[in-house]
Order: structure tokens, then sequence, then C-alpha cells
């Protein structure tokens, strides 16, 4: 309770109650209140420097939870690019080699998903960055998986065709039997016998007599089938399908024609000493989509291991004594 002040009145006589000011009540209660105001922003800085309110501790959980769920959901991602990365080599390392199919290219199963503002909507938040990471490493993954499932749909139909493809490779030897492995020329580096100088052979020499008859290789179409003198001379060559050729020279006669199909094993011609030639024989090529290869590695269906194994020796030496 405040002191009541009094004053003597000399006139009356008598003490009198003195009222207070407003000026008076204000120079008391300023100070008051201006402490008061300093002590409660004192008490409110050190509850929220030191003390957590009800609301950032539930905002707090929230975040601690929402952090729990990001890397649970980062961690989920990594196991399904493991798996998606574990996919990708069957198919290039197992199921198109077992197809003779060509792997998917890096260009095609690295390819990002177009647009520069695909993410635009994402910008302008706290956590901007980790929402956009995220979501680019899910559609990164995606359009991988897209590129998979396409890739085994390709696989699946080489394997519905599996048969005729086999039919189609060129697995034999393309000379009748009694001159299989007398190969006088093998694929790469050696002297050319008439221009004596060193030239890159393209196929395999088949040393055998004037008339000895030819097969074909594999299944396919004779898309050439040309009678001449120079360079191969007498020439056929089969297109087998599946990204295969396979080229035919020096021949004495053409028994078949072009724009015919022909079966593995079929006779299409006969050896001779057309063209290019110094005696006579056979040149056969094996071409891969385009891409002359090494014929021996197609030898194959009609050869046992040790007679295989013999001609590849045969190769490795010739092409090793030709390099020097």
């Amino acid at each position: 309770m405040a002191k009541k002040t009094y004053r003597f009145n000399t006139e009356k006589l008598q003490y009198e109650l003195i009222k207070p000011t407003l000026k008076s009540l204000l120079i008391r209660f300023v100070p008051t209140l201006i402490l008061g105001l300093v002590f409660s922003a004192a008490v409110l800085t050190i509850a929220y420097t030191f003390f957590s309110s009800p609301k950032e501790l539930i905002q707090a959980r929230e975040i601690e939870q929402f952090k729990l769920q990001y890397d649970i959901l980062q961690d989920r991602i990594a196991r399904i690019e493991k798996v998606a990365k574990d996919l990708q080599e069957r198919d290039d390392n197992i199921y198109r080699v077992i197809f003779e199919a060509e792997p998917v290219s890096s260009e095609i199963r690295e390819a990002g998903m177009g647009g520069s503002d695909r993410y635009s909507k994402l910008k302008g938040y706290k956590n901007s960055d980790l929402v956009m990471n995220t979501t680019k490493m899910i559609d990164d993954l995606s359009n991988k998986l897209v590129v998979q499932s396409k890739s085994y749909d390709e696989v699946f139909e080489l394997a519905k065709n599996k048969e005729e493809m086999l039919a189609c490779i060129p697995a034999i030897q393309p000379i009748s039997d009694k001159y299989k492995g007398r190969i006088s020329a093998f694929y790469g580096y050696r002297i050319h016998p008439i221009y004596k100088t060193k030239i890159f052979h393209e196929g395999v020499d088949f040393t055998a007599p004037t008339g000895t008859v030819v097969y074909a290789s594999g299944n396919g179409k004779v898309v050439e089938a040309d009678k001449s003198n120079y360079g191969y001379g007498n020439i056929i060559q089969i297109d087998h399908g599946y990204g295969y050729s396979t080229i035919y020279g020096h021949l004495q006669k053409i028994i078949v024609a072009e724009g015919t199909y022909v079966k593995r094993g079929q006779i299409i011609g006969t050896v001779g000493n057309t063209g290019l030639s110094t005696g006579s024989h056979l040149h056969y090529e094996v071409h891969k989509n385009g891409n002359r290869v090494n014929p021996i590695y197609y030898f194959f269906n009609d050869m046992n291991v040790d007679d295989y194994d013999k001609i590849i020796k045969q190769a490795n030496y010739s092409v090793a004594n030709s390099s020097r």
C-alpha cells in the first residue's frame, strides 16, 4: 500500500492530504515499468536460448523423424541401384553374349531425362537441394529400369528366334571334309603372294583342287553372285541376318543365283583360281555387324576340340611370324 503524504495548511491550521499528480505518478511508475520490461526480456532471452518450447520440441522430433526416413530412402535407392547394376551386367555379359547381341551402350543406359526446368518447381524451399537430389536419383533409376526393360524385351525376341539364329550363324568350314583344316593363309598380316608386300589378310584361304565343292556355312540369302577375273574373282556373298555375312572368293563355278535363299551345308560353288590368285584355293571371310572378324572362331560346329585347338595354335603361330 502506497504511503499517504500530508502537508500543514497554515491558514486553516490543519493537515491536508497531498494528492499525487499525473507527472509524479509517471516519474514513479516509468522506472518500474522499464525495469520490468528489461527483466522480462532477459527471462525470455534465456528461455528461448537454453530451453525449447513445446512447439519447438515437436518440430525437432519431426525433423529427426524426417532425417531417419530420408536415410532409409537413400539406403533403399542404393540397394535398388545395386540390383539394377547387377541386371545390366548380366544382360550385357551373359544374356546378350549368348544370343550374339551387342551390349547396350553406356550412352543409352546413362542418358538423363531432358528439360533444364524439370526441377524448377522444387526450388525456393529450405530443403530444395535435398529434395531435388533425391528426385534426380529416382528419375535416373527409373530411366535405367526403362532401358533395361526394353533390353529384356529384345533379348526375349532373340530367345524366341534362337533356333533360327543358330542355323544362320556361319558355324562350319565352307569346304568339303577332305580339305577341312588345310588353311594356307590365316586372318591377319602376311606377305601378299603377288604384290610381295605386307598387307592385312581379311579372311582365311583353304587349299583345295579346282572343282572342290564349297558349302554355305549358315542359312541366309545370296546377295552377290558375281563372275569376275579381278580381285576375289568369282565371288559369292551371303547375308545370314543377325549381323552376319560371309564371302567366298576365287571360285571356279557359281551354282546359286543372287537373291536365292540357301541352307547351311548347301553346295553354292566350287573352288577355283579366278581373280588375283596364284593357285587353286578358296578365300573365305566372315563379317559381323559390318566388320571383318577372324573366321576360325566360327568353325565350332563341325570340329572336335583337338582339331579346333590345333587350328587356333596354327593361326596364332602364323600371326606371330608375320609380325616379325
